[in-house]
């Protein structure tokens, strides 16, 4: 059973009470993202990696060993898809730095082995949560003040929890609905360390094993790394995620789009206050089909209002999974968790415009050419801008413009690399994030938009190319919605 709200006393809501160290906002130091060396290896991390490969080695050989008897007990799984469910059953026990690296194998389908990707799904589950006497431990130390002077309420039960911190809803002494995000006691030292472990195992690998020098290990753990530590920054996640949400409204038209507003005078250095909404996760079908709302515009909206943050305004979200993306009970689609937040470089960004232009208006793709030989990467090639933007439409045009209920990750992701090989080179990360979230759209267009197009649909870029959308539009027909 789960218990009632813990209030801090009769009478205390809507009357003034104290505030927290960011009331007047974070100061700029609090603001500075410490990226400790990945290379370092200490006591700490030569007994964490004792402690890693025994749990790997013990879950993955208990798995295969009873393989042959889930076999006769009508199991079909393989041996290698036994095998994967041993790893993932390591990740788990090993804790939050290896649940996430188990989500990013899960979302990353075409680079790792299908048995692997599919068994870490698992680790998109929640994870257990800390007691709730550590979670408001970490509160008070972070605001200064206890729970029960800070809220009127605060819920003891996590309404959800993940790798690096745990959300509970409270209400402010003003009345107002909101949850706090609140970071595993001591998480950042312990995913230090075990990003260190990992880093230099994962140099180990790639030396030993073919697979891991073609994956790329080494670089996919200094990805991780990278991703953490800025997550582990909550006054820069708030900030980003203030950021994002005024943006989302700069053109006037996304009215329909939202994230949680911060509340800063509850914030602190590992603690987010927000405001809460209600509503579904995208992939919740069956109750977004019954709810009467128009779906395909839904998605439309929120991909619009995605592509304007990446090409026009620069940060964007980073990890779109359907835990991040609702459909609010009033209709709107909402953008929840801002802990990863990419942003692209002005030269990258200009050729993901061109590349959208050529997509949506003119199938020019030589202006792309021009982007990347710009940036090096067709510079070993003699072809011309021409003939280099004919490989470019060839390649990426279809995964673009085609039906997206169609489109899997692993097609993106390949053609991309495709493209470094024809030209010599490595595929462009930046890309490569933004082919990443285009397969958690993939997978909700596929129920919720079939026939959609993203490439060819204009009404998503009517922010980014104004004049040459409505000029298309008027000439072909095609009615915007407002």
């Amino acid at each position: 059973m789960t218990p009632p709200a813990v209030a801090s006393g009769p009478g205390l809501a809507g009357t003034p009470g104290p505030v927290g160290p960011y009331a007047d906002g974070p100061p700029p130091e609090a603001l500075v993202v410490d990226v400790p060396p990945l290379s370092r290896v200490g006591v700490a991390e030569l007994a964490r990696a004792v402690v890693i490969a025994f749990v790997l080695v013990v879950s993955v050989a208990w798995a295969v060993v009873r393989w042959p008897w889930r076999r006769l007990r009508g199991s079909e799984a393989t041996l290698a898809e036994a095998a994967s469910l041993g790893v993932v059953g390591a990740f788990i026990a090993l804790g939050p730095t290896f649940v996430k690296l188990g989500q990013l194998m899960a979302s990353s389908s075409g680079v790792f082995p299908a048995p692997l990707a599919d068994a870490c799904l698992r680790c998109l589950d929640d994870v257990p949560p800390v007691p709730a006497s550590a979670a408001r431990r970490v509160v008070e130390e972070d605001l200064g003040h206890p729970v029960t002077e800070m809220f009127a309420a605060f819920d003891d039960v996590p309404l959800s929890a993940a790798s690096v911190a745990q959300v509970h809803a409270c209400e402010l002494r003003d009345g107002r609905r909101a949850v706090i995000k609140v970071q595993r006691p001591g998480i950042r030292h312990r995913m230090l360390v075990d990003l260190h472990t990992a880093y230099a195992g994962a140099h180990l690998l790639e030396r030993l094993i073919e697979f891991f020098r073609v994956a790329n290990a080494t670089a996919i753990i200094r990805d991780l790394h990278q991703a953490t530590v800025g997550e582990l920054n909550s006054a820069l996640e708030a900030t980003r995620q203030e950021r994002l949400r005024e943006n989302l409204w700069a053109f006037g038209d996304n009215a329909e789009v939202t994230a949680p507003e911060v509340y800063w005078d509850h914030c602190g250095p590992r603690v987010i206050c927000m405001e809460r909404l209600s509503g579904v996760p995208l992939d919740q079908f069956d109750q977004l089909k019954d709810s009467g709302r128009d779906t395909t515009l839904l998605i439309r909206r929120g991909v619009k209002a995605w592509l304007e943050s990446i090409v026009v305004h620069g940060p964007f979200h980073g990890d779109v999974h359907a835990g991040n993306l609702w459909m609010l009970d009033d209709g709107r689609i909402a953008l929840l968790d801002f802990g990863i937040v990419g942003e692209l470089p002005e030269t990258w960004r200009t050729i993901l415009r061109d590349m959208f232009y050529a997509t949506a208006i003119d199938g020019d793709f030589a202006r792309v050419a021009v982007g990347i030989r710009a940036l090096g990467y067709a510079s070993g090639t003699a072809a011309t801008d021409g003939e280099v933007g004919v490989q470019l439409q060839a390649v990426l045009a279809p995964v673009l413009a085609g039906d997206l209920a169609a489109l899997r990750l692993s097609d993106l992701i390949m053609a991309l690399i495709e493209v470094g090989r024809q030209w010599g080179a490595a595929s462009p990360e930046e890309l490569v994030l933004f082919g990443k979230q285009l397969g958690y759209f993939e997978r909700y267009a596929a129920v919720l938009a079939p026939g959609w197009a993203l490439g060819s649909d204009l009404y998503l870029f009517r922010n980014i190319f104004p004049d040459a959308v409505a000029a298309k539009a008027a000439a072909t027909g095609v009615t915007l919605p407002d």
